[in-house]
């Protein structure tokens, strides 16, 4: 496309101020020049302003005149060129040139036209039904008409009967625009009517929409065979929307060369008697497909490849192509068989059968689309589609070879199994690969006198699965059972297996040999990148049944349970998963790696595990602490028993074997915490050093502080119409605005007390001190009666308080009868939320934008024994003035709902409009 038009000024220097100095050749030139511009160029937009620039340039006299003619010519193409950004505009200097006007086809005779055609399309039939067509020159309308039948019968119903169709246009450097609609009408189906190209011809100032055709002369080769277009560096014009078009309906695939990006018309006109021509494009292509065009720029191929190899290059594409719905045949009977995930799979076969392949041109290209699409619709990792260049990479392992003999059975469990202990009496077992069950079974003996037995009187437990790579998963409900206590029966795990169509529940084993480990004690497992497959499903199950903890890196995300096919004829591999692993939660694990609790480096993980085993001992304390400061500080006693009870519940369960330290176990308390009540404001965190708040005290500011405190914490305004706009954005305490008072009411409140109306924001206000609310709120009613504004009951001096208007304040009070306005946004919190409850629940104040934080009224913080974990604990109930019910912690939910940053603006409108209605006549 040509670039936006440039200014008038800027396309006169370009045409001028470059001319040597030098010069005899008159101006008149350049005006005539432009005047072809400006009645011929197919963007006449670009030209507003040209000619008159041109004749100021010429008065003025900025025109230096060159004398060769052929410079003159270079330097105007240079100059046109340059300031248009149109490569086809060129000047000559040509005073022998004699013009000739090739004839019209439709003219020529029937004769002539048939060996025209002849000698330009060639048609043929390839190897598996392709198609091979080649056309030089694309035959309008008018011409198409005359040989209708000839072309018919010789080329189009031939051509509808391949298979597939390469069709060349590398040669094709000249023919008719009007032959355009046929042949995408061909490659397209009757209905619906497709708008494929609108032409601008300049000389008639007409434009021309080019459509599909509803009926054609022979068979349509219609949308679904598989059409392969190429082009060349000379492929030029009508060829050129040919192909332009058929890609960006996703009809055809390019291959070859970019094309010449030539155009839709040129004309070369003379410039009066004076032997210079100027080639000027006269029409213009906009598809309106993409909004763009092929000329200038040229078609870009799909493929890109020298034109000489492209029939080469198009054979092998449409080989692959046609492999296409026979590689889907073949993944939807492999998914239809074996998928573990029956319930999804006829989603999967529809989405395959309704995938678009139209980009596919590789093999490479197919696997990577049928894999996104099956990842797509299935949400499951290890369904994949992968290209391969090793086929040996779908060897499986060889089974796993079980020894009949009880001595040798024997010493394969010693070779496995290395057991030891550590200090601090904690046992140590690694084993590198999961065995048979029946091995376990048939040397039951011998591994209770080597295993269990060695490790029965520990501590803690570590199982080293760091070099684990797997193995068969018949063994893992067996060493399961030896980590939890013989009794009750506990439910591990539940296998589907799709092949045999079977669903086996895998609890814990009766009648086992040897002592168990039991569940009370501490479990560690190891672990590393090339923890795999079975080792893995071990380590997560650990997590899962809240039986151990898990220290060292992610592991490798390789699961069993699959089977892996080639597709016949390809390089293409399915990884079907035919087994789920469904555990005690009734959750599928889909693999993918296991995150240990406790992410270290592999060689550093035993390091960790005394450090972590440390930390487990005080766990107890820690959670029994933090239920004791719930019973004596949580403003609603009833629940603060309750959620004691369940913190203790969890931790007999094993729910916080995954909390490796301070900062883990904060955030697992909180979440605990806030479940169990349905208060988000229990809060635990961690610190280093004591926080301030402990021991917070409001500091009174000297009096040189107080202007800066009064310029740091509000905000005034007088808003057009008289509106009042008052900002602060904390809430001090009541001894802070008392000894900064007469101050706050002279620079402040005296400059919006009398307007009509006020606005009070609150967006960006987190909270702070509840003690001056009362005195907020009184100024905004009358001195009698008195109001109450709400009751709080303190639980840490188990009082009950009424929260009153005071009668008596500093300077003028705002009144009961003008309209307040408060704005609210997700950041509102603590006493600023108060506030705003209480102006709501009075029906004093309109509440604009957001729903607020739903923070406390009042919240202490208490040391957890003498750790460095504090508990955030509310410690009041409010009970709202007008209903008598608690207030509800979820926030405020504001009369008018807006974005924070729209509060103002809404307010403002709906201020105006109430204040126009009290107008006396309104």
């Amino acid at each position: 496309m040509v670039a936006a038009r440039p200014t008038p000024a800027l396309l006169a220097m370009l045409l001028y101020f470059t001319l040597s100095a030098s010069s005899s050749f008159q101006p008149a030139l350049v005006l005539d020049m432009a005047t072809i511009l400006l009645e011929n160029y197919c963007f006449p937009e670009n030209l507003v302003g040209m000619q008159e620039a041109i004749q100021q340039a010429i008065n003025s006299g900025e025109i230096l005149q060159i004398s060769d003619r052929k410079t003159l010519a270079t330097v105007l193409t240079s100059g046109v060129q340059g300031a248009l950004n149109d490569p086809r505009l060129t000047v000559s200097y040509e005073p022998n040139f004699v013009p000739v006007t090739p004839p019209v086809l439709p003219s020529l005779p029937m004769e002539q036209l048939v060996r025209l055609v002849r000698n330009s399309v060639k048609l043929d039939i390839l190897e598996n039904n392709v198609g091979y067509l080649r056309i030089d020159r694309i035959i309008g309308e008018e011409t198409a008409a005359k040989l209708g039948s000839l072309l018919r019968d010789n080329i189009w119903n031939k051509v509808s009967r391949t298979s597939s169709l390469i069709f060349d246009l590398r040669y094709s450097t000249a023919g008719e625009l009007s032959g355009v609609p046929f042949i995408i009408s061909y490659f397209s189906d009757p209905a619906p009517l497709i708008h494929i190209d609108t032409v601008y011809d300049r000389p008639s100032n007409s434009t021309k929409e080019l459509w599909t055709m509803s009926s054609i002369m022979g068979e349509r080769y219609g949308k679904k065979k598989d059409l392969i277009i190429l082009t060349s560096k000379r492929t030029m014009g009508a060829a050129e929307a040919v192909a332009y078009t058929l890609k960006h309906l996703n009809r055809a695939i390019i291959v070859g060369e970019r094309s010449a990006g030539g155009s839709v018309k040129i004309q070369k006109i003379r410039i009066n008697d004076s032997g210079f021509y100027i080639t000027v494009p006269v029409a213009r292509s906009v598809s309106p497909i993409t909004g763009q065009s092929w000329e200038v720029s040229g078609v870009s191929p799909s493929v890109n490849i020298i034109a000489k190899e492209a029939v080469g290059n198009a054979k092998s594409l449409l080989a692959v192509r046609s492999a296409i719905p026979k590689a889907v045949q073949s993944i939807s009977g492999i998914i239809r068989k074996f998928y573990a995930f029956t319930d999804r799979v006829p989603a999967l076969l529809h989405h395959l059968e309704s995938t678009d392949f139209f980009l596919v041109i590789s093999e490479e290209d197919l696997a990577v689309k049928l894999n996104q699409e099956l990842q797509a619709v299935s949400e499951d990792p290890r369904l994949i589609i992968k290209h391969i260049e090793d086929q040996g990479a779908i060897d499986d392992a060889d089974a796993f070879k079980i020894p009949d003999d009880p001595t040798l059975l024997g010493t394969l469990v010693d070779t496995v199994f290395n057991v030891d202990i550590l200090k601090g009496n904690t046992g140590y077992l690694r084993f590198d690969r999961f065995v048979e069950s029946s091995v376990v079974i048939k040397a039951s003996e011998h591994m209770a006198k080597k295993v269990w037995e060695p490790l029965k009187d520990t501590d803690n437990l570590v199982v080293d699965l760091r070099y684990n790579t797997g193995g068969p998963s018949a063994s893992l409900d067996l060493i399961l059972t030896y980590l939890h206590d013989a009794s009750p029966k506990h439910h591990f795990f539940t296998i589907y297996d799709r092949i045999q169509n079977t669903t086996t529940a895998y609890d814990s084993v009766l009648g086992i040999t040897g002592p168990t480990y039991g569940s009370k004690r501490g479990v560690y497992v190891l672990t590393s990148y090339y923890t795999a497959s079975i080792g893995e499903e071990f380590a997560y199950m650990m997590q899962s049944l809240h039986r151990g903890t898990v220290i060292g890196e992610i592991t490798s995300g390789t699961l069993m349970h699959s089977k892996t096919f080639q597709l016949e004829g390809t390089n293409i591999v399915i990884t079907v998963p035919f087994l789920n692993f469904i555990d005690n939660n009734g959750e599928c694990w889909l693999g993918g790696g296991v995150v240990p609790d406790a992410i270290v480096l592999a060689e550093e993980a035993l390091g960790h595990v005394h450090e972590i085993i440390d930390f487990h001992r005080g766990l107890r304390s820690l959670i029994e602490g933090t239920g004791e400061l719930l019973e004596k500080h949580y403003a609603i006693n009833e629940v603060a028993t309750k959620v004691s009870k369940v913190l203790l519940s969890k931790w007999a369960e094993g729910s916080y074997r995954s909390v490796v330290d301070f900062e883990s176990l904060a955030s697992q308390l909180t979440v605990d915490l806030q479940e169990t009540s349905g208060d988000h404001r229990l809060h635990i965190f961690y610190c280093d050093v004591e926080p301030e708040s402990l021991h917070e005290v409001p500091k009174i500011p000297m009096a040189e502080e107080v202007g800066y405190i009064i310029d740091a914490l509000f905000k005034i305004d007088v808003l057009p119409g008289n509106i009042g706009y008052l900002r602060f954005d904390m809430m001090v305490d009541v001894e802070v605005v008392k000894a900064i008072g007469t101050q706050l009411i002279k620079l402040v409140w005296n400059k919006i007390v009398n307007t009509d109306t006020l606005i009070i924001d609150m967006r960006y206000n987190t909270g702070g001190y509840s003690t001056a609310i009362p005195l907020l709120c009184t100024y905004f009613f009358d001195a009698e009666p008195l109001r109450h504004l709400y009751t709080v009951f303190d639980r840490t001096t188990s009082t009950m308080k009424e929260i009153m208007t005071l009668p008596q304040v500093r300077g003028q009070r705002y009144g009961s009868s003008k309209d307040i306005y408060i704005l609210t946004s997700h950041m509102t919190g603590s006493a600023a939320e108060a506030f705003t409850r209480t102006m709501k629940d009075l029906n004093r104040a309109t509440v604009i934008g957001e729903p607020t934080i739903g923070g406390s009224l009042s919240s202490g913080t208490y040391q957890i024994g003498d750790s460095i974990l504090y508990a955030s604990i509310p410690n009041q109930v409010v009970f709202s003035a007008v209903t008598g019910k608690v207030w509800s912690v979820s926030g405020v939910e504001p009369h008018v709902a807006a974005q924070a940053n729209d509060a103002l603006a809404v307010a403002q409108k709906i201020a105006v409009a109430r204040l126009l209605k009290k107008e006396p006549g309104k």
